[in-house]
Order: C-alpha cells, then structure tokens, then sequence
C-alpha cells in the first residue's frame, strides 16, 4: 500500500496549510505527492489535463483511489462535458477524501457536485471569475461548501488584474469574510509560481497569511514546507502564547478588556502548534 506522510494524514482538512496539486495524467507522481510533507493531495483532473488525455486521467485517478491511495481530486467546472463524467467515476471511489470544483460560481453548482457524491463528502469551492467572487458568500453558505479556494491565475485572466498584492488585496479579503459569513474553515489561497525558490514561496505565503487565509495551493511538492512553515504559528508566537497561558494557569488578573481576547487567540495558537507538530520541531 503507498505510503501517506503519517503527520499530514492525521491532520484535519479543515486545517491543511499546503494543498498539492498532482496532475492526473501522471500517475507516477502520485506516490512521491502523498509521501510529501503536504498536508492535502489533490489529484488534479482540470486545467493540468489536457481534453485528449482527460479519460485516461480519469482512471488514473479511479485506479489510485481504489487501490489504497487516498487523496483529494480536482473536478473538472460544471459547464463541463467532463463535470458529470468524473462525478460518476468518483462516486464509488474508495479512497476519495473531498473533491475541489473547479469555476464555482453558484451556490447552486457546489451543491449539485455534493449530491452526486457518497453522502457527507466535503466540496472545496475553487473561485476564478468575478462572478465567483460576487456570489462568494453565498457560494460560502451553499449545502456541501467545505472551504473556498482562490484561483488566482484564472482570476486575474478574467478580470485583468496584476498579481500585484495590493491589487490582489480586495478579492483575498472577499474569500476570508465571506468564509467567515459561512462558517468555514479559513480560506485557501493560489499556488506560488511553480519555479519560486523557498525564499519566495515564504515572502508570498506570508502575505497570504496577512490577508487572514490559512491554506495554499502548490503546484511543486519541493514547495510545500515553505508554505507550511509561513503558514504556521512563528516560534516567538508560540512563545508567547505559552507564557499567556502558564500565566493564566498561575492566577494572572484579567486586567483589562484586552485580557479575554488575547487568552482566546494564545489558545489557538497553542491548538494549532499542537495539530502541526511544533513542539517538537
């Protein structure tokens, strides 16, 4: 059975920093994706598959996920000849943790993908227009929406924006608040560029994290770490959230209006460099 990175397996999803995209026209690197250290596969079925070599992917996938393999998959958007093809392919399939849809845009779409799967299977809403960034919230709130995810790159082809960060600035926030309004887990954001060195991918992942997302697509596994550290509790956070609670523990005043919500986000912090495994590292 092919090995999964036992840290990252037991993380939950709605806590995965890194999100790898592994083209499924490529079985060969399905393997080394989930031996990574990223905290979710997805075995990408869209826009790194081309139309002749959908099918094969396709089975790929299948083949994978049935033969003790468990991942993610991206799905191919709704308007797609291909939507219901993979939607019926992965129906059954064993190892299938969630899916992402690709071009959401309605609540509408995310719902009907959640319908067609095994009951309770979590649907990651990729937004890539601006109408998908207009419905956002709505999107967010719709019946199967797990998390909402930014597809930067389609984004900015649809809307002519630069990838500069301030540019970039108003649709993050649009996907945090509007998680937020949902009641999701924090939102995920576009991959760095496939060939940015570590020092890039944690420059970028750290306005990532500023924005107020917690997770990140990948298009490179040589990536993930850095994703993962940026998106991680700093060691002097985690630091400092020890000393708040110890001092809480020994019977330190509240002092202030202050006090409560800076109790609240040290434990947090704590939560998380436990579920990542800081302690330690």
């Amino acid at each position: 059975m092919p090995l999964r990175n036992r840290r990252a397996a037991a993380l939950p999803a709605k806590l995965s920093r890194s999100w790898l995209l592994v083209n499924a026209a490529k079985p060969e690197d399905f393997a080394p994706g989930l031996a990574s250290e990223a905290d979710s596969v997805l075995f990408d079925m869209e826009a790194a598959v081309p139309a002749d070599q959908k099918d094969a992917a396709r089975a790929n996938v299948v083949e994978a996920l049935n033969g003790g393999m468990s991942a993610w998959v991206r799905i191919n958007g709704i308007d797609t000849d291909d939507w219901q093809q993979d939607l019926e392919a992965l129906s059954g399939a064993d190892g299938l943790r969630g899916v992402m849809l690709a071009l959401a845009e309605e609540p509408e779409q995310v719902t009907l993908t959640a319908m067609r799967l095994r009951a309770g299977t979590p649907v990651i809403a990729l937004i890539e227009t601006a109408v998908g960034l207009d419905n956002a919230t709505a999107v967010a709130k719709a019946p199967g929406t797990f998390r909402l995810a930014f597809g930067t790159n389609d984004f900015r082809k649809d809307t002519g924006i630069s990838d500069d960060p301030m540019a970039m600035a108003y649709a993050r926030s649009r996907l945090v608040i509007a998680s937020r309004v949902g009641k999701l887990p924090g939102a995920i954001d576009g991959p760095p560029g496939a060939a940015d060195n570590n020092a890039t991918v944690v420059e970028s992942s750290r306005t990532t994290q500023s924005m107020g997302m917690t997770g990140r697509l990948c298009l490179n596994r040589e990536q993930v770490e850095s994703i993962n550290l940026a998106l991680s509790p700093s060691e002097d956070e985690v630091s400092w959230a020890v000393d708040m609670l110890q001092a809480h523990q020994a019977g330190a005043s509240v002092g202030d209006g202050s006090y409560l919500p800076r109790l609240a986000r040290a434990q947090k912090i704590a939560d998380l460099a436990d579920s990542y495994g800081l302690w330690n590292a």
